[in-house]
């Protein structure tokens, strides 16, 4: 049965929803969101007009014994439309020593299935801080996940003989002697693919494109007004970067991503991707909350076993993601295909 939010300005009737798929599905109708956390209590959707709307215009509270299934949340927004920028509240333990529970309820989190997220109003200092309550998180975007591949597929073979060419997105048009119209872009990049026919090559591999943390630097480093180049520092595994987007703010990243790759094939160019699935942008215990933390951290996370406040670092990033956990795996192997 179809209800109103509790929020007084909330225009959208939302229903039960479905369990899958994981993250958000957008259709005529509507649009439906699912997020795992296994021992949340209560959770909060919360939607947004614009990636810097200073408040929610609905806030649509999740029941229990109607928007759960299993260790899923979900909930149907009807003539929800794609554009609307998101983040969740969730709520539960925070008894992080003796089970790696750290729930921040306050805290706005980016969903983990997110295709498309902004980082306009992001402060990590902000994160970092648990009594924190300021808007400042990162958001998703319900996009549009539809593309035209034109009959493309992926160039098959061998990769004997190739002649493979790193690329690093953001830096490689930035430049104004690139002389493309989005400099720093997947736009831009697509400019420059006569020059690397030209060059000879059969690859691209592109440095990190996942949406990673520009403000995960050393303090001295972010004074200088500098940032967070090469991208190893991901936070959201299904959404390209969002500063490599033309458009960002209209979630219109899977789209222009997926134009990139579409272009080069047609040049008969094959796309190789880095990417970094051994440590997330919420680095330790002081780093910020932006999304698995305040869902799963128990699970996502390699935990000390006599303090579960304390993160088991193996890469040097604060901490390591627990790949032996089976819902972790199917998290990678899924964003993978």
């Amino acid at each position: 049965m179809a209800r109103r939010s509790a929020s007084a300005d909330g225009p959208y009737r939302v229903s039960k929803g479905r369990p899958e798929p994981f993250g958000t599905t957008a259709d005529e109708r509507g649009v439906n969101f699912s997020l795992f956390s296994r021992y949340a209590t209560t959770v909060e959707l919360l939607l947004y007009r614009a990636a810097d709307a200073a408040e929610p215009f609905q806030i649509i509270p999740l029941d229990p014994a109607e928007h759960r299934s299993f260790f899923l949340w979900h909930v149907f927004v009807e003539g929800l439309k794609t554009g609307t920028f998101y983040t969740w509240r969730v709520h539960g333990p925070d008894d992080t020593p003796a089970t790696g529970r750290r729930f921040v309820p306050h805290k706005e989190l980016v969903s983990p299935a997110a295709i498309a997220v902004t980082d306009t109003l992001w402060d990590r200092e902000r994160a970092r801080d648990p009594t924190d309550e300021s808007r400042t998180s990162m958001r998703a975007v319900v996009a549009d996940a539809s593309f035209d591949w034109e009959g493309d597929t992926r160039l098959g073979g061998s990769l004997e003989g190739a002649v493979i060419y790193e690329v690093h997105v953001g830096a490689l048009t930035r430049h104004p002697s690139a002389g493309v119209r989005a400099p720093g872009t997947f736009s831009g990049l697509i400019e420059k693919i006569p020059y690397l026919q030209e060059l000879g090559i059969t690859h691209v591999e592109l440095l990190p494109v996942m949406a990673f943390d520009e403000q995960d630097a050393p303090p001295k480093t972010l004074a200088g007004g500098l940032r967070n180049f090469w991208g190893y520092s991901t936070h959201s595994f299904y959404s390209p970067h969002p500063r490599y987007c033309v458009t960002p703010e209209l979630g219109t990243h899977p789209a222009e991503f997926k134009t990139l790759v579409r272009e080069l094939h047609k040049a008969g160019i094959g796309v190789i991707l880095d990417v970094v699935f051994n440590h997330t942008a919420e680095g330790g215990a002081d780093g910020p909350t932006i999304n698995f933390k305040g869902l799963a951290n128990e699970i996502f996370y390699h935990l000390d076993a006599t303090d579960r406040s304390r993160y088991r670092d193996y890469t040097g990033c604060g901490n390591t993601v627990n790949c032996n956990h089976p819902l972790v795996t199917w998290f990678i192997v899924r964003c993978l295909e």
